[in-house]
């Protein structure tokens, strides 16, 4: 299966070890993975500023990259649900699938060759969770289901855990975090003492975005918890 690598633009900056590892992952699924050199951000920070008219180039080029693929897979919901909604070209909204769903719905993944001997709490991101149905959400009474635990339970020696309110947004939401500061701080804050509470040694979650803004007050509370994205757990070995 050839398949493209969607690496957004804070993975590419911040946390290249998260497309290292989704690379690896997929490798040793058994895709021929192509990481296309010119691919830039795919255009939702305009958007969610209200600046969705002035997207035209973002849009242009990530087709250029990626229309020939029949799968484009990235390891974030936020990114994946943007192109999903808006890209103009249908044949990207429904060839782009998020890392975790693609695992799943396409690969049907049965076992990994992981290892990842700790106590992690998962964190089940908004966008993921109620924009492309990774995780069932508690507000429809609906039987509960997630992608992300599906996957977390095939790694060996892997603990997981949900925090008290398991579907409650971080407070990053992209630019919101930026117009609100003081309450996309403190929602933060509230997510971090739930996991806490549970003695993990890890926060997991499948947006590196979410896990960023929960690593930076992790950080400036000297706290032992970190943050990993859920493929290097899956791409973990001993």
């Amino acid at each position: 299966m050839r398949v493209a690598l969607f690496v957004p633009c804070y993975i590419d900056q911040f946390y290249p070890q998260v497309a290292i590892a989704s690379l690896e992952l997929l490798e040793k699924l058994g895709c021929e993975v192509i990481v296309p050199v010119n691919q830039t951000c795919c255009g939702q920070p305009m958007a969610n500023s209200g600046f969705a008219h002035i997207t035209g180039g973002c849009d242009t080029n990530f087709s250029t990259n990626f229309s020939s693929f029949d799968y484009i897979v990235g390891p974030s919901g936020s990114c994946v649900l943007h192109l999903k909604e808006h890209h103009p070209d249908s044949k990207i909204r429904s060839s782009v699938y998020e890392i975790c769903e693609f695992l799943v719905d396409v690969l049907k993944v049965k076992s990994l060759p992981s290892y990842f001997p700790h106590k992690v709490g998962l964190h089940q991101s908004c966008h993921g969770q109620r924009g492309l149905r990774i995780s069932s959400m508690t507000e429809l009474n609906e039987k509960p289901f997630s992608k992300l635990t599906y996957l977390l339970d095939l790694v060996k020696g892997c603990e997981w855990k949900y925090p008290e309110r398991q579907d409650e947004c971080c407070g990053f939401g992209g630019t919101f975090c930026v117009t609100e500061e003081a309450v996309s701080v403190k929602m933060g804050q509230d997510r971090i003492l739930e996991h806490q509470a549970n003695e993990v040694e890890y926060i997991v979650g499948a947006d590196t975005s979410c896990l960023m803004h929960m690593e930076g007050i992790l950080k400036r509370s000297a706290s032992n918890v970190g943050v990993k994205h859920i493929v290097e757990i899956l791409n973990a070995h001993a």
